[in-house]
């Protein structure tokens, strides 16, 4: 199996590397932010097909500028600029093809010094024990103490900075063996924002609320930032203490999910969650903020490649499937169920259930075969063994970010 990905690293350098990393992020924000001033003046001024261009051709005009226009673009490596103006071009590509497709795709804006400051390189990129080589930078010590557990051929490194800290990302093309199926059994898995994720198994793990939980303390360093004079020294002090607030956001919230969707494609054959609509649950302002802080979209995307490197299966129920107006015991379903009712009690059985556990329950159901439905013998006997099973323990949540898990059945 030919696979693609990538390895992070924080970095360590030194005062001189530290400079040179900024030349070279300062170089690509230059370039991309040329090519997109040049391709906006080309579509102005010009008919037909001569509106258009693509990185290759810029990247030959910029090159034919830089000695008498640039000339200090040649202290940094000849990829950061050629890498950005690639990154431009792909950037046009998406938003064509949104265009096209009738999606909402934003137009390319240009980039601001110090945010999400980064640049791509290619060519000589190695490791040496604890250190990474890259073009005209040279080698940068890490921070990972353990030795590089990959084996492949590394095709580009790309190095962003978030706050005050550098790290690298290393694209790597593997040939991974064939993993072997797993053997564990089929699992429905219901997220939400209060209870991140529900198992029909019956395990729980806890919403970490990464932002939520520092919310007050983010208001306070933004109050602060906007109080410093613009270009003072305590303005920049207030603005790298704010942007370590949401780097440490940030850690918490990809650690979580990773963690999450680990356990997942390694625990279980088949692994049924629901297809959400992201973008018509953000359009409620109430509930905006907490569904961006869970992160559906990542769960989802790192599941899908995960399931494929481990030998799990991802099955991904229809949005239409009622997972929570349904019963999972007779099948009944509820024509509304408002988000404020967290037990779901039926009608016809009289089943009272935790919500989110009844629709990991129907979840588990949807790979089952079609004489083993919602309202089969089977799951009618896992719903009340379950249930029974649940009502005699206790509810308790694991903690993720510690990495323990609790079951509670």
């Amino acid at each position: 199996m030919l696979i693609q990905r990538a390895y992070r690293y924080e970095l360590d350098p030194n005062n001189i590397q530290r400079t040179s990393l900024s030349q070279h992020a300062g170089v690509a924000r230059f370039a991309y932010n040329w090519g997109l001033e040049q391709r906006i003046n080309r579509y102005r001024n010009n008919q037909g097909n001569d509106r258009f261009t693509d990185a290759m051709r810029q990247h030959k005009l910029l090159n034919s500028l830089k000695k008498d226009q640039f000339p200090w673009m040649y202290e940094t490596s000849k990829c950061a600029p050629q890498e950005a103006l690639r990154n431009l071009h792909r950037a046009f590509q998406n938003f064509y093809r949104g265009l096209k497709s009738g999606k909402r795709v934003g137009f390319p804006r240009f980039k601001r010094r110090g945010v999400r400051d980064s640049f791509r390189l290619t060519g000589t990129i190695r490791f040496e024990g604890q250190k990474i080589q890259l073009p005209r930078i040279g080698k940068v010590k890490i921070k990972e103490k353990r030795k590089s557990y990959f084996s492949g051929r590394i095709l580009s490194a790309t190095v962003q900075r978030r706050a005050n800290r550098w790290f690298v990302s290393v694209t790597v093309k593997e040939n991974l063996a064939d993993p072997s199926p797993i053997k564990g059994s089929s699992v429905g898995v219901d997220i939400g924002v209060k209870t991140l994720a529900t198992l029909s198994d019956g395990t729980t793990f806890a919403n970490p609320r990464a932002l939520g939980r520092r919310l007050r303390k983010l208001k306070r360093l933004s109050k602060s930032l906007s109080r410093k004079k613009k270009g003072s020294k305590n303005r920049e002090k207030a603005k790298l203490r704010l942007a370590k607030m949401y780097l440490k956001i940030f850690n918490i919230r990809q650690d979580t999910l990773h963690k999450l969707s680990t356990h997942l494609a390694k625990s279980h054959s088949k692994v049924i969650i629901e297809d959400l609509c992201v973008s018509g649950m953000m359009k409620n302002r109430r509930l905006a903020r907490v569904i961006a802080d869970v992160g559906f979209f990542k769960f989802r995307r790192q599941l899908e490649y995960k399931c494929q490197w481990y030998g799990s299966e991802l099955v991904v129920a229809s949005r239409t499937f009622p997972s929570s107006k349904m019963c999972s015991r007779c099948g009944h379903r509820k024509k509304e169920l408002s988000l404020s009712e967290r037990e779901y009690h039926c009608e016809e059985c009289g089943l009272v259930i935790d919500r989110d556990f009844n629709a990991a329950l129907n979840l588990v159901a949807v790979s089952l075969p079609e004489t083993e439905n919602a309202c089969g013998e089977e799951v009618r006997l896992l719903t009340d063994s379950l249930n029974l099973q649940r009502a005699a323990s206790m509810k308790q949540e694991p903690n993720i970010i510690s990495g323990s898990v609790s079951r509670n059945v």
